[in-house]
Order: structure tokens, then sequence, then C-alpha cells
């Protein structure tokens, strides 16, 4: 490398803009290529916007249950989903804005437009107000995101038909919403949609909800989700959607139909890989477009690397952060540790929500992990009495003999904050006995984190 390290970085989503950021703060000369705003779609189009409006749908859930603890108001609560609308999309630009504030008080040089490689210390960007710019590079990040995915027969068109993307331009809550999609980003807005006051069907191909977390809780969101009038679709494949004179019909595998006032195609995302230099630069990406890397973000062409959603690679945007961030430490030529993924905690904002990290229940009950477990219902915890939070539990996972703590499920209101204690014990190798013998504050629901470890003590 040169005396000043060139780099250059394509995307300015959490892996992009984490990567600039820590180059810059080690000197190194840093560009950064950014398309659709910095931030990326995790700023402007999910996270931020759809946690922003997961916040509202928990207030609605807070209000309807407060009945239960002796709670009287009189008239009718409601949404103004315009004006939710119009404050998601403040916060995501403003959310952005600090991000292009922080990129530039450390020295960040920011172009708009569309980077593509040119070979393995090139990249050429098509500026957004015209021309080009050829900028050598010692090292190259690619952090380019990801997109909703769109099926053929059913294309969204921002008014019927929708992606998660175009859901912040509804000025009216849908009467009948049917999401197609019960993954994560699918099970998050069937519920919260749900709480504002439309009336959900969630469909599924799979045969739970959300289908790639742990099956207890899992179960325990179906029957939350049932229970508050959702109608789920369990092991039912939509084929398509149309739009009819007052709404949508989406038809199903079995050649039946479900009809409702919008859809949400909730689907998956699809890499934003194509047309940016890949395949003539020689960076191997896999049969669905993903590039291919490794734990420290090097693809298969020395010299470049990648992060984020365009890799595939357990899709977070704390995960992309983290890609990026090893990326220009490695290439910076600083020691680094590894992307090692089963310390990595996750959450689904629903509610409850459900929270995990580590060694999960599949690994166990394949016989992959020899462990001990326990899972402790919430209900039993005074706070929960207290607040009237019945459906939940915290699942801990130990080492048979030593008692380590390798992995943990929390199903609760704000089980994104519980889970922090498990992710460090997990991360430290922490015994039952330490996390059992750490203070909790009474009455708390993280006391139940400490009493599950105690009960795991007797197992363990």
């Amino acid at each position: 490398m040169s005396a000043v390290a060139k780099m250059v970085i394509v995307g300015g989503g959490p892996g992009g803009y984490e990567a600039a950021l820590v180059a810059a703060q080690v000197g190194a000369e840093v560009t950064l290529v950014d398309r659709d705003g910095l931030g990326g779609s995790a700023v402007l189009t999910d996270v931020v916007p759809s946690k922003g409006l997961i916040t509202v749908a928990d207030v609605m859930d807070e209000v309807n249950d407060s009945r239960a603890l002796g709670v009287r108001f009189d008239g009718q609560v409601g949404v103004d989903l315009a004006a939710v609308n119009q404050r998601l999309k403040t916060l995501a630009t403003a959310q952005s804005a600090d991000v292009e504030a922080h990129l530039a008080a450390d020295g960040v040089r920011v172009l708009r437009g569309i980077g593509r490689l040119e070979g393995p210390d090139r990249v050429v960007a098509d500026l957004t107000g015209g021309g080009t710019e050829e900028l050598d590079a010692d090292a190259i990040l690619i952090a380019s995101g990801a997109h909703p995915r769109e099926l053929e027969t059913a294309r969204p068109d921002g008014e019927r038909i929708l992606s998660w993307t175009q859901l912040y331009d509804l000025d009216e809550l849908p009467r009948e919403l049917i999401v197609v999609g019960s993954g994560v980003t699918g099970a998050e807005f069937a519920g919260a949609y749900q709480a504002l006051g439309a009336q959900v069907t969630l469909v599924s191909s799979r045969d739970r909800v959300p289908p790639g977390e742990d099956a207890d809780a899992a179960l325990v969101l179906e029957e939350v989700f049932e229970r508050r009038g959702m109608r789920v679709l369990a092991r039912t494949r939509a084929v398509g959607a149309s739009r009819t004179p007052d709404g949508v019909t989406v038809e199903l595998q079995d050649g039946s139909t479900v009809t409702g006032s919008h859809v949400l195609m909730a689907v998956g995302s699809v890499p934003n890989t194509d047309g940016i230099g890949l395949k003539e630069s020689g960076v191997a990406v896999d049969d669905r477009g993903f590039i291919e890397v490794d734990r420290v973000s090097r693809t298969s062409v020395r010299g470049v690397y990648a992060a984020g959603d365009c890799t595939g690679v357990l899709m977070l945007a704390s995960v992309a952060a983290m890609q990026g961030r090893i990326a220009m430490k490695h290439a910076l030529g600083e020691a680094v540790q590894p992307l090692d993924l089963m310390v990595v905690s996750s959450n689904v904002f629903t509610d409850p929500e459900i929270a995990t990290v580590g060694v999960t229940q599949r690994q166990v009950d394949s016989g992959e992990v020899a462990a001990a477990q326990v899972k402790l219902p919430l209900n039993t915890n005074a706070r929960a009495k207290m607040q009237e939070y019945h459906d939940g539990f915290v699942k801990l996972f130990c080492r048979v003999g030593t008692g380590i703590v390798i992995g943990g499920v929390v199903v609760a209101p704000r089980a994104s904050e519980l889970i922090y204690p498990v992710s460090l014990a997990v991360r430290l190798g922490l015994n039952v006995d330490q996390v059992a013998d750490a203070f909790t504050v009474y009455p708390s629901l993280s006391g139940s984190v400490a009493e599950a470890a105690r009960q795991l003590h007797l197992r363990s």
C-alpha cells in the first residue's frame, strides 16, 4: 500500500459507512460512492422506519391492554397513518443526515452515484449529476445492499400491491391487509398493522411463523397473533396478486384465493450485485447473486472486500456494520477477530419480541451440540404479572459439565433489551453460576434470566 492508504467503498449503508469511519479514523484516504442516500435501506426504507412504525403499534397494544390494569378512558383510540408515515420519513431523513455529518467530520469524501468495479484496484463512479470519475484504490469494499424480491405475477404498484419500501407512502390504514411471507419482515409488519387496527391475513408457505426462529418462540407468537384476530394461513403458498376495482386478490397454489384491500409482498431480498463489474473483475457470487466472502470479508479477488446484505451473511444491520469494520481493519493490516455468527444476537420486533443468540434448539435436538437447557415461563415473573404480560419465556442452553452458557432465547416485551445479558454470557464464556450470582433488580423481567441460570445449574 501507499504511504496513505486509499480506500474506496461502494454503498453507504451500515456496512459501508461504518467501514468508512474505521478507515478514516486511522488516517486512510476514503471515498464512498453512494446511490440511494447515506444509511442505505437500513436507515431510509427498512430498519429505522419499520421499527418506528412498530413503536407506534406497541403504544396501541399497551393502550388496549391497559384495561386489564384497571385503566379507563372514553372515546376511541386510533391512528393517523398519514401523520405516522410523515414522521417516519422525517426520522429516516434526519438519521441519514446524521450519518452524512459524521462522515464529513471524519474527512470521508462522498460521491453521489453508482460505483462499479473496473478490476481489483479501481472503481468507476457514474455520478448522479452526470459524468464519471475513476477512483484508484489500495482496497475496495462492496457494500451495495439488497432490494425487495418481486414475483412476476405480483409486481408492486405502490398503491394496492406493495413492497415494504412503499408502505410509508400510505395515507390511510389498510382495511384488510394481506401479508405474503412469514419471515421476519412479514411477521413484523403483520403484527404491527394488526395492532394499528387493520384486519390482517398472513400467508405463510412454511409451517410456523417466523420459520427461521426457535419453534417454541414461533408457537407463542402464532398463538398471540390468532388470539388478537389475525388469520394465519400456514403451509399455503401465494403464486400471484392482482388488482380488483376496490382491492386485491391473492391467488394461492391450491387454486383458492384471498381478497383484501391491500397486499404486502414480503418474499425475501435480492442482492444489488448486477451491473457493477463483479463478474468482469473475477469476484465470485453464488447462484442467487450474493457475493461470496470469508470471515474477514474477503472476496475471491485480492484487495476486494464485501459487507452487508449483498453478501447474504445473516442480513442484519449489526452484522453488516461488523463486516465492514473487519474488512477495513484487515485491509489496513490491523489484527482482527473473524466474524463469529454464534455470538450475534438478533431480534424479531413483534409483540412479544423474539430475541436469540448462540446455539439453537434445532442444533441441540439434532445432536449437533450437546447441551443442557431450561425454559422458564415469563408468567411466573412478578414484574410480568404486574404488567399483565402472560406470553413468553426465557430459555438458556449451557454445556454439560462446565455449565458455560452457549445460547438463549427470550420471548417477551422488549426482548431486544433482555437478550443483552445472555449475549454477554455467550460472548465472554460465562457459566450459569456467574450469570445466576449477578444481582438483578426485584422486581424485573431480567430476574427471569438469573432464575433460569439458577435452574440450569441443577441440570448441567
